[in-house]
Formats: C-alpha cells, structure tokens, sequence
C-alpha cells in the first residue's frame, strides 16, 4: 500500500525532516555523460569528495557524527540549501509502498532540515543502505540529495571497503 504524505512526513521526522511534498515530474540535476553515476564521475565533471578525515569505517564507533558533520559542511558548502533550507530528497517508489516498476524508479521529495536533525542516528530507513546490509547490521546511510534549482546533488554513500562518505556534483 503506498504511503500518503503525511506517513511519510511521520517516517522522515526523526531525521529532522519536513516534508514539504513529492515534486512531481522531472527533477533538474547537475548532467553527467552518459552511463556515468555521481559514484563513477571525476573531478571534470565536478565531482567534489569529503575530506580524507571525513571518510569512516561502517563499524566506527563515530561514524553517525563524521558522517553527519561531513555531509552538513558540504551542503552548506556546496549551496544545497535555499533560504529555507529546503532541498530535494531521494527515494524509491518500493520504500513508498509504490510497485517496484513503476516508472521513474525514485521518487523526489522536497523537504525542509529542521535544527536537531540527526541523518545517521535516527536509523531512518528511508535513509539506509541496501548494500551495506550485505556486511553489517548496523544501521548505515546511503541517499541522495538536490539542490531546488538543480545546480548540485551530493550523494551519502558506501563504498566496497566497508566506507561511507559524500561526494558532491557541482559542474
């Protein structure tokens, strides 16, 4: 059964937040060439990394608060935010209670970061990984955000070693 908003509203709460609404139709974003991922571009295509002392292992002991200082510096940064603060986030139809084949596969969200926001230490699962379920079962972040006008997305990320970090796409 697909969620209504105000459920998903309820799910992302705890993250610190506001759901605006689901935008619908097509979302901007920064253009890649083709069969690149954020994951996959480079520094010509305005790929933008954390620093190296933001990277962290999935069983660090600080990787909820690295994680969330790294991402916040590089939204604030990067210009995710508008006057509200308000960006663009990423789901699939399928966490949305959607068919899986529904197309486009994600879903975007406007939303709006409150103070006392908590990305990683909320274990919201809207926000988990898939793929970090494969080695661990510790809550881990993977999402993707954008800016409203579309000049920048960042992606929380796991890497095959067994690390999170965010990268930025800014061209």
């Amino acid at each position: 059964m697909t969620l209504t908003d105000a459920e998903i509203g309820d799910l992302l709460a705890p993250a610190g937040f506001r759901f605006i609404e689901r935008i619908q139709g097509e979302v901007r974003l920064p253009s890649l060439p083709p069969y690149y991922s954020p994951a996959s571009a480079g520094p010509e295509h305005g790929r933008f990394d954390s620093h190296q002392d933001e990277i962290v292992d999935v069983g660090a002991s600080d990787m909820a608060d690295k994680v969330n200082a790294s991402w916040y510096r590089m939204a604030t940064e990067f210009g995710l935010f508008d006057a509200n603060r308000e960006y663009l986030l990423a789901v699939n139809r399928e966490s949305l209670g959607e068919e899986p084949d529904d197309e486009p596969f994600t879903v975007w969200l406007r939303v709006r970061l409150l103070d006392g926001w908590d990305l990683v230490g909320s274990e919201v699962d809207l926000l988990r990984s898939g793929f970090a379920t494969l080695f661990t079962t510790r809550f881990v972040p993977e999402f993707t955000v954008a800016s409203l006008e579309g000049q920048m997305m960042m992606n929380t990320t796991v890497w095959g070693n067994g690390t999170v970090s965010t990268i930025v796409i800014r061209p």
